[in-house]
Formats: C-alpha cells, sequence, structure tokens
C-alpha cells in the first residue's frame, strides 16, 4: 500500500437497511473493477449507520482530491447520509 482513501458515511436510522444494502452493492461492483487495489468495508461497533470505506492503492503519487473511484464511491453514498472523504499516505 502506498495510499489510501477513507470513506465515512452517517446515515440516520431509518436508513440503516438502505445503507447496509447500498454498500454492499457498491462494494460488489467495485471489487470487480478494483485491480490490484484492496478495498475493505466496516461498520461502527454498535452503530450500524456509521460506515467506513477504506480503498488501498499501490501507487507511489497519491491524489489529494482522491482517485475517481474514490471519488464515485463518495458521490454515490451522498443520497445516503453525510459523507467525509479523506486522502491518507
Amino acid at each position: 500500500m502506498k495510499w489510501s482513501e477513507v470513506i465515512m458515511v452517517r446515515s440516520t436510522g431509518s436508513n440503516a437497511k438502505l445503507l447496509a444494502k447500498a454498500v454492499q452493492d457498491l462494494m460488489a461492483d467495485v471489487a470487480r473493477g478494483a485491480g490490484n487495489n484492496d478495498i475493505r468495508a466496516f461498520h461502527r461497533e454498535n452503530i450500524e449507520t456509521d460506515i467506513c470505506i477504506v480503498l488501498f492503492h499501490n501507487e507511489e503519487k497519491s491524489r489529494p482530491g482522491g482517485s475517481p473511484l474514490g471519488l464515485r464511491l463518495a458521490a454515490a453514498l451522498k443520497e445516503l447520509g453525510i459523507v467525509y472523504h479523506t486522502v491518507w499516505r
């Protein structure tokens, strides 16, 4: 891993099942096109409406605004809650 992106989503209680389904579907789509990058999703302990997706990139140079994949994920998840998208090196 050379750099990573973290996409955190906080949704309302009424969106918990919708959020879980959306993340599951997105992860399946992303896994097919991730190449040699690794992607993982987590939910906050005891809070089902908080989701964290981490993209691990094997590129030397990071993209300060995020990768095209990370930007697409963040945009898709904005419909379901508050999204916080950051790049880590």
